[in-house]
């Protein structure tokens, strides 16, 4: 791969049921690393893990389709839909199987591709994919921006704070949720009702399992689950942390992926 120089921005056109433009961020050069962010965030909220991968690796840091600054999809996506966009990105632009870096929504769409086979390796933290737990309202308010910003006001993250913050003042998950377009509010509906407990045995590459032990929206059980029908996984658990434990844990995550990746640098 030829060498960046810096983060840029990048877009794939993806032909679905109309062509869906996607932009991400990419940086650096080497093995492809594919930055998979959550449900109400965007490729900022990955910047941290993005901006420390960036010396080792080519990295990609997505706003998935409906986020950031990426158009919505042109019909109401299940995330067999999103995980096709994302194959067909990987066979584009992917020299060799990438690793997958994924919190929550984005862990869904990791579970699609590993069960392909498509990844070479994937660390997720609070990854969602099992039965839900709660109603429509709470995973309203907890896939939001409002949670995102009290997270990254935490020590630590004030280098990565004010442009990750700027989209998240003065919203709440009960905000965000009325001001989404019809198709990202079916959209959510869809994805957060989605059972992909059939898929955990298929996942064979290696992955590690980040997880907050206080996490509410894909709790505790769900990643011992996960560590348990997966081939070949492990499950790490942060005492304290909620489902946005790899940001209040970021130097350990960052030290846990460093050496799971190790092999792989360039």
């Amino acid at each position: 791969m030829t060498s960046l120089t810096g983060p840029k921005l990048g877009e794939f056109i993806y032909k679905a049921e109309a062509l869906q433009k996607v932009c991400y961020l990419v940086g650096g050069a080497g093995w492809p690393v594919l930055l998979l962010h959550g449900w109400g965030c965007s490729s900022e909220t990955m910047l941290p893990v993005f901006r420390h991968l960036m010396p080792n690796f080519l990295v990609y840091d997505f706003d998935l389709p409906g986020f950031g600054i990426s158009p919505e999809p042109p019909a109401v996506w299940d995330t067999n839909d999103y995980a096709a966009m994302l194959a067909a990105f990987i066979k584009a632009n992917c020299d060799r199987p990438p690793i997958i870096i994924a919190h929550s929504f984005g862990g869904r769409l990791a579970l699609r591709l590993a069960a392909q086979q498509i990844p070479h390796k994937m660390i997720l933290t609070g990854c969602a994919g099992l039965p839900p737990h709660r109603g429509l309202d709470y995973y309203v308010k907890v896939y939001s921006y409002k949670t995102a910003k009290k997270l990254l006001s935490l020590p630590g993250l004030s280098v990565h704070k004010e442009k990750m913050l700027q989209n998240a003042r003065n919203k709440s998950g009960s905000e965000d949720y009325r001001n989404a377009s019809e198709v990202m509010r079916a959209v959510f509906v869809k994805t957060v009702n989605e059972d992909q407990t059939v898929n955990l045995p298929k996942v064979t590459v290696p992955t590690i399992l980040f997880w907050g032990e206080n996490d509410t929206a894909t709790p505790l059980s769900d990643g011992e689950k996960m560590a348990k029908q997966m081939q070949d996984a492990a499950l790490i658990v942060k005492k304290g942390g909620t489902h946005f434990a790899f940001l209040e844990f970021l130097p350990e995550f960052l030290a846990i992926a460093d050496n799971f990746l190790q092999p792989e640098k360039q």
